[in-house]
């Protein structure tokens, strides 16, 4: 599948810059979130280019119906989904991302979560894995969206910080060799288990499971009440339209 949609907004340019894309297309970093304080968080490139991994497939092993991955990155985990015949999505605002996920033989589109999405409120799994919890940097913002995209007891996979913590940052991707310092700062956010517990609860969701795999935890929760309207809750699965259907957008 091949689609074409304009330039991301201004406001989601961090992620189309030079560092990241590179990273992307050598399969390596170094690639960083940087702090204005100077603390970096490495990101692990070397993974997310990778097959799916033991503790990836743990993950993926719980996925229910029609799967939409939040952030797919380069996108290893569409293409293990798309293997095991699975219908998967891959959503992400890189250009390099969804060019990988699609060499990869997956699917995807280069969007934001917070835009129009193809079956809103009819997909089986959603998944926030990676840190991807951290997007938008307010994770009761992103699971409340999360909750519009499910179907009636769709299934929310996420991935916990392994640190016991909850902090909301202004970072920017930094290469480690001084070629992004003048990258743009984004909102981020870290959340471990017990945070990421807090807010979904606030906003409606319970947990149905909750499990380590090679030192990074997952839950797996459900929405405890139904966002979506009658007529759209009651379409199956098998009525999801084609990706490439939808409306063009440029945002995250």
């Amino acid at each position: 599948m091949s689609t074409t949609l304009p330039p991301p907004g201004p406001g989601h340019a961090p992620w189309t810059t030079d560092p990241y894309a590179n990273a992307l297309r050598n399969g390596r970093g170094p690639l960083f979130l940087r702090r204005p304080d100077g603390w970096l968080l490495p990101l692990d490139v070397e993974r997310w280019c990778a097959d799916a991994d033991a503790a990836d497939l743990s993950a993926l092993h719980r996925c229910e119906g029609p799967v939409i991955d939040i952030g797919c990155g380069p996108g290893r985990l569409v293409a293990a989904l798309t293997a095991r015949g699975h219908r998967a999505l891959g959503i992400d605002v890189s250009d390099a991302a969804v060019d990988h996920t699609q060499r990869l033989g997956g699917s995807a589109l280069r969007r934001s979560v917070f835009d129009p999405l193809p079956a809103e409120g009819r997909w089986g799994t959603a998944l926030l894995i990676d840190g991807n919890i951290g997007i938008g940097g307010d994770p009761g913002a992103l699971l409340r969206r999360v909750a519009v995209l499910l179907a009636p007891s769709g299934l929310l996979v996420a991935e916990a910080t392994p640190q016991d913590v909850d902090e909301r940052v202004q970072v920017r991707l930094d290469d480690g060799r001084g070629a992004a310092a003048s990258a743009p700062h984004f909102r981020w956010a870290r959340v471990g288990a017990a945070a990421l517990l807090r807010y979904a609860r606030s906003c409606d969701w319970q947990p149905v499971d909750e499990w380590e795999a090679d030192g990074r935890p997952f839950l797996a929760l459900r929405h405890a009440r139904t966002l979506r309207s009658p007529n759209l809750a009651a379409r199956r699965p098998r009525d999801l339209s084609p990706w490439c259907d939808a409306p063009a957008s440029h945002h995250r």
